[in-house]
């Protein structure tokens, strides 16, 4: 009998939209600041991250404009939906992220939001580049351009 492969859990938030938008430069693992509600929430996967950036607040790398919903279990010990969130992060990272953001104009995005293995909340957030209006056509062509291949092998195959 083989030993298990972990299972890998699918991202509970994903956002798609920043590869499109954006060139990755670097990404790295965040815990985040939650509140039980919060994670509740989370876990019947009732977020939004496609408006969210980070940036810097007091020496930290906080994420705005996340949405997470209100749990309805919660009553009155309920969260604000977009309220700042803090990242944890490694203060030699902290400082990477910040310097780069002011000196070469970056953006900080997140990328995606997941349980780990230990059931915690994590973020991978990237360092990111705004793409010009004809960076982001030559992205879509490359992608219709995978598809149609995609499409003409599976029909190649199948002849």
């Amino acid at each position: 009998m083989s030993p298990k492969k972990p299972f890998k859990k699918p991202p509970v938030v994903e956002n798609r939209r920043a590869r499109f938008e954006y060139y990755i430069e670097d990404e790295v693992e965040a815990g985040i600041v939650l509140v039980g509600t919060e994670v509740k929430s989370l876990r019947e996967g009732k977020s939004n991250i496609q408006d969210a950036h980070a940036g810097e607040k007091d020496g930290d790398i906080y994420l705005f404009n996340m949405h997470i919903s209100e749990y309805k279990g919660g009553n009155r010990f309920n969260h604000e939906p977009t309220r700042p969130r803090k990242l944890l992060l490694h203060k030699k990272e902290i400082k990477k992220f910040i310097g780069q953001t002011k000196v070469k104009g970056m953006t900080i995005v997140p990328l995606s939001l997941y349980f780990n293995d230990n059931g915690m909340v994590k973020v991978k957030i990237g360092l990111a580049k705004g793409k010009k209006l004809h960076d982001k056509r030559a992205t879509e062509k490359e992608r219709d351009w995978g598809r149609e291949k995609a499409s003409i092998m599976k029909n190649a195959r199948h002849d």
